[in-house]
């Protein structure tokens, strides 16, 4: 069983007890958080919105860490033009907790679990033949 999130402008695979660095998130150290699912995978694939209203991603923020530093170096030729500038990005390490289907399933298996209506009327195209 998996599923895909969607958290900083990126999708991640994620399954439980999964550890993975994302884009920062505006959550202290040990706090708990709902992942916004995308998709979430068992025996079937549940992707469309009524689906996935019944899906929970729990994850916890372990700690808040800096990513390596990338260089970043700009060079023009024969102009005499140079420049090296660095970036760390703030990223976010977070466990996941727990992958939960909720009530809320999908309709598809809603539907084919209901049985069909009978009807008590006779068909009415053929008792009215009669030729």
């Amino acid at each position: 069983m998996y599923a895909i999130v969607k958290t900083g402008g990126k999708q991640y695979r994620v399954e439980r007890g999964q550890t993975l660095l994302v884009e920062r998130l505006k959550a202290d150290e040990g706090a708990e958080m709902q992942l916004e699912p995308i998709l979430y995978r068992s025996e079937d694939a549940i992707f469309d919105k009524e689906g996935l209203a019944g899906v929970k991603v729990t994850a916890k923020v372990l700690a808040h860490v800096r990513g390596e530093k990338l260089r970043v170096f700009k060079f023009k030729p024969k102009r005499g033009y140079k420049r090296r500038t660095g970036h760390r990005q703030d990223l976010s390490r977070i466990e996941i907790t727990s992958l939960k289907l909720g009530s809320g399933r999908s309709r598809s298996r809603a539907a084919a679990a209901k049985p069909a209506p009978t009807s008590e009327e006779p068909a009415t195209a053929e008792a009215t033949d009669g030729a």
